[in-house]
């Protein structure tokens, strides 16, 4: 635990590490009961559940004139929003 807390670059205090031991104990003990589970004929997979787009379809909606859509326009040219050029 400290050659950890040293490649970290942490201090940690002894009750602290004592602590982290006892955590790190007991997370490798949970793999191991991992270890055992039989996936013999389990696919090798990159996601447990599928995947579902919550994304919409795109629809075809009627847009704004571009009169309706320049009319709060500080500046316009044309049927474009002119900005103040940002790049000299």
């Amino acid at each position: 635990m400290l050659h950890i807390a040293q490649l970290a670059r942490i201090a940690l205090t002894e009750e602290e590490i004592t602590r982290m031991g006892e955590q790190l104990s007991d997370l490798l003990e949970h793999f191991e009961v991992l270890q055992k589970v039989d996936t013999t004929d389990v696919p090798p997979t990159a996601q447990s559940v599928d995947l579902e787009s919550v994304m919409r379809e795109d629809e075809i909606k009627p847009s704004l004139s571009p009169e309706d859509v320049l009319a709060n326009a500080p500046l316009r040219e044309d049927d474009l929003f002119r900005v103040k050029a940002v790049l000299e």
